[in-house]
């Protein structure tokens, strides 16, 4: 196969592959040997027959079509390597006069990454956001610690909110039990909003082995449809009511939770800590405002279908998390009454906005020729390892070729973003 550079307009590239009458003999063969089994010829046994029969019995060409796609689907990506295209659509083709055995032509026009110069990304002007640490920064995290390491301790009283539960209850709709409405032994802490509206707020104020009516109404977009705006009663019983003891702030505190030995280097590490955390959550912002401002210093030619492929990959990422939550995509647009048009529709212009600022880093990234180096790619692999506590020989293993290739592209683009970042006028 020759694969011949023909011309460029606008995000079109048009060129032709040559492709020999030997290759598509090769591929004739191997579609005679994948389909003869489907061709029966009187005389010989079902998948015996030799392909010159089978031609001549269903037409030379039986095999034809077939070959052809096979032969073009595999020289097809290496004519887009060979001239070094980075396409973003399925081509188009057209074929010359195809004849068994004899050399053929096929012009393909695909649209093509378009060529982007980007302004205005050097210098950018963003206030700059201080990443200061409070008291009650460090108040607040120690009170998580806290909490983190508190027990629950049986008591007898009333229940309240931010107690836990352990209760039975059954669920009526009328006088009918209902499927699924029912329990026993089940841990509930007040407050954390687990159930349906309203139910954690009556057993506020409920004793031990006190039986009471919670009545309830289930939303009208309640994820059972039979359920779905019905009031209902659950008959509950709380056997135990349990509350958090949290352990006293102190240096024995510090000795349990860390390695340090008093509360105050305890204190002097969170703040240490926190502070980076914040300097890197303010840094991160600070980008985000640069990106936006080189967005809105440059108007770009943003192809639909990498805007279409966004909105695709962004209905995936939607319907996964639906799914972690026992829903789908159907499911959704169901409920709400709408359907994947709609939806579509809905996220264009943060598809569009993604799509264009990516486009923008990228164009940076080769304006001022970043690459990304062996060694950098295998410090990031050596990172992945250590955060997942595994060899990184194995993490490469995992990753794979084509994966390290992207990974290599992160990499670049993280360089463009930094590079701005690093340019820009903090106000």
């Amino acid at each position: 196969m020759k694969a011949t550079f023909v011309s460029r307009e606008n995000n079109e590239v048009r060129f032709t592959m040559e492709i020999t009458g030997a290759e598509l003999e090769q591929a004739t063969v191997k579609a005679y040997q994948k389909n003869k089994d489907r061709y029966e010829v009187d005389g010989f046994r079902k998948g015996k027959a030799p392909r010159s029969i089978i031609e001549k019995r269903y037409g030379e060409n039986i095999f034809l079509e077939e070959a052809i796609n096979t032969v073009f689907n595999q020289e097809y990506p290496k004519a887009i390597d060979d001239l070094d295209l980075d396409i973003i659509d399925a081509p188009r083709v057209e074929f010359s006069t195809i004849k068994k055995g004899e050399d053929f032509t096929a012009t393909v026009t695909v649209a093509v990454y378009p060529d982007i110069k980007v302004e205005n990304y050097i210098g950018v002007e963003v206030d700059k956001i201080e990443a200061e640490v409070t008291d009650e920064d460090i108040d607040r995290e120690l009170k998580n610690m806290q909490e983190r390491n508190g027990r629950m301790v049986d008591v007898d009283r009333e229940a309240k909110e931010g107690d836990t539960v352990v209760l039975d209850y059954k669920g009526f709709v009328g006088d009918e039990q209902f499927e699924g409405g029912t329990a026993e032994n089940f841990p509930l802490e007040l407050g954390s909003g687990s159930f349906i509206p309203g139910f954690e707020d009556q057993l506020v104020g409920v004793k031990k082995e006190e039986p009471v009516d919670v009545k309830v109404t289930f939303p009208e977009q309640y994820h059972s449809e039979e359920l779905a705006g019905k009031e209902a009663v659950f008959k509950c019983v709380i056997h135990e009511i349990k509350e958090k003891e949290l352990p006293e702030l102190d240096d024995e505190f510090a000795k349990d939770v860390s390695e340090f030995d008093t509360l105050e280097d305890l204190k002097k590490d969170i703040r240490e800590k926190l502070q980076e955390q914040k300097k890197a959550q303010a840094e991160n912002q600070m980008k985000d405002k640069v990106l936006e401002a080189v967005y809105e210093g440059n108007d770009i030619d943003v192809p639909d279908i990498m805007v279409q492929d966004e909105i695709n990959s962004m209905m995936q990422e939607f319907d996964q998390q639906l799914r972690g939550q026992g829903f789908d995509l159907n499911k959704y647009f169901e409920m709400i009454g709408k359907d994947p048009a709609d939806f579509r529709e809905e996220v264009k212009d943060d598809a569009f906005k993604r799509v264009k600022t990516r486009m923008l880093v990228r164009a940076v990234a080769d304006q001022e020729g970043f690459e990304a180096t062996e060694a950098e790619i295998d410090e990031q692999i050596e990172s992945m390892a250590t955060q997942y506590g595994m060899d990184k020989e194995k993490v490469k293993e995992m990753i794979g070729p084509e994966n390290i290739a992207f990974l290599a592209k992160d990499l670049v683009l993280k360089k463009a973003v930094d590079h701005m970042f690093d340019k820009a006028v903090l106000k």
